[in-house]
C-alpha cells in the first residue's frame, strides 16, 4: 500500500511550494497525495431560521468555489503521473487537517510556511505552530 501524505492547499504561493515539493517527491515513492482546502468556518452563531438558509447557500457556493482552486492543480498533478485526490471542508485548518491525516492513515502532512513575522507568529500563533504541537503524524513545512 502507498503511503499517503496531506498537503495542505489553499491557493496561495507557499501552499503551491508545498504541493511542488510533495510531488517531486511522490514521483519518486509513489505517494498517494491528498490535498486539502480548508475553508475557516464557525459553526457557532445564532440566527434565525431564514438567516441559516442563507448562511447553508453561502457555505455551499463556498465549497464550489474552493473546489475550483484545488481541482485543477489535483488534476495536473494526476496527468503528471502522481496519484491525487482532493477534498475541500469547512473548520478549523488544523483540526481539519489532524482528523483527515488520521482518517487517511497518513504518513505525513505537507504544508507551506506563510512569510510571517517570528513576532506576530509568536503574538498570533499560527498554522504551523498549531500543527507542530497537535499533528498526528509527521510535519513537513515546506520554506
Amino acid at each position: 500500500m502507498a503511503d499517503v501524505n496531506i498537503v495542505g492547499f489553499d491557493g496561495s504561493g507557499h501552499s503551491g511550494r508545498a504541493v511542488d515539493y510533495a510531488r517531486d517527491r511522490a514521483k519518486n515513492s509513489g505517494a498517494h497525495l491528498h490535498l486539502v482546502l480548508v475553508l475557516e468556518w464557525s459553526p457557532y452563531s445564532f440566527h434565525t431560521p431564514d438567516e441559516l438558509a442563507e448562511r447553508h447557500k453561502r457555505r455551499e457556493q463556498e465549497l464550489d468555489r474552493a473546489y475550483k482552486i484545488v481541482q485543477p492543480v489535483t488534476d495536473d498533478l494526476n496527468k503528471a503521473g502522481v496519484n491525487a485526490t482532493c477534498e475541500v471542508r469547512h473548520g478549523h485548518v488544523a483540526d481539519s487537517l489532524c482528523d483527515i491525516a488520521k482518517e487517511k492513515s497518513a504518513n505525513q502532512i505537507v504544508i507551506g510556511r506563510t512569510g510571517d513575522s517570528a513576532i506576530a507568529q509568536r503574538i498570533l500563533g499560527g498554522l504551523v505552530l498549531t500543527l507542530a504541537q497537535m499533528a498526528p503524524v509527521p510535519l513537513t513545512i515546506v520554506p
